[in-house]
């Protein structure tokens, strides 16, 4: 497989939120030239947006892969399509989400593409689940995730049972 290391956060809050996350992380075992290396625990977490919609199921895999940053997101938006995503307004409800939140130590700054995730340090659903797998992540350009959590303090996030 591939020599590059990325961490993928997944969210979805329609249609069997929880299945659709497990299988998510098959379906990113299953891209070209990538496997699985871990995957955190499922965490449901209420929505940003001023949209009324149910609770999101949160998660993040991390995965080595050959592919590059963008082959990578390509692949990502075909399952996000797979799984009926689609996108009508920011912040709507969805059935899949997945956004690459970190490529190696890669700071990139695209019109499509940013990396590490331009919000990922303001999300405690996103620093839960990404130290839960990588203790001792440090995010390119930001710093340690667990020097972060203290200012997220006021975002509610429940780990669900296994």
């Amino acid at each position: 497989m591939g020599s590059n290391l990325a961490y993928i956060a997944l969210g979805s809050n329609l249609a069997r939120p929880e299945s659709r996350i497990v299988s998510a992380f098959s379906e990113l075992d299953a891209l070209p030239e990538t496997r699985l290396a871990a995957q955190s625990s499922l965490y449901r977490s209420a929505p940003i947006s001023d949209i009324v919609q149910p609770d999101y199921v949160n998660a993040v895999a991390k995965i080595e892969t050959g592919l590059d940053p963008w082959m990578l997101l390509e692949n990502l938006l075909a399952l996000e399509l797979a799984h009926g995503r689609r996108r009508e307004r920011r912040n709507a409800p969805r059935t899949l989400d997945l956004d690459i939140l970190m490529y190696n130590d890669l700071v990139l700054i695209e019109k499509h593409l940013t990396i590490p995730h331009p919000r990922m340090h303001e999300r405690l659903f996103v620093l839960c689940p990404l130290l839960e797998i990588a203790p001792d992540c440090v995010i390119p350009g930001i710093g340690r995730a667990q020097d972060l959590l203290s200012p997220l303090s006021g975002q509610v996030l429940q780990k669900m049972a296994e």
